[in-house]
């Protein structure tokens, strides 16, 4: 049993290597679906046109002063769909913009106070 457990850490490590060698590239490794915005297309990422258009009307409406809310209930409205074909929700609003921006948009810290 021994042998078998060394041989799938062999096998599991050249699979490793040959998906870090890839991503190192820019190549897309396959885990889980592309992000919203993205489709893989030969094994490489690239711009998704219908959902960048989507992004963008995320965008628009965010930067207008909606809430995350009021967002995706203006894009379910409207008939958009989320990647599974699903209703948008805040949460999936707010992963797009992070995404979009970074999780930290304006570059603030929070730091904690350990005299407390």
């Amino acid at each position: 049993m021994n042998q078998l457990n060394s041989q799938s850490h062999e096998v599991w490590q050249r699979l490793e290597k040959g998906r870090q060698a890839k991503a190192a590239s820019g190549g897309y490794v396959g885990y889980g679906s592309p992000a919203f915005g993205q489709k893989t297309v030969n094994g490489e990422l690239v711009d998704n046109p219908q959902e960048q258009e989507i992004i963008e009307l995320i965008r628009r409406h965010h930067k207008s002063g909606k809430s995350l809310q009021q967002v995706a209930d203006w894009l379910n409205k409207n008939g958009y769909t989320t990647k599974r074909g699903q209703q948008w929700r805040r949460i999936s609003v707010k992963r797009v913009l992070d995404r979009l921006y970074g999780k930290n948009p304006l570059g603030l810290t929070i730091e904690k106070n350990s005299a407390r």
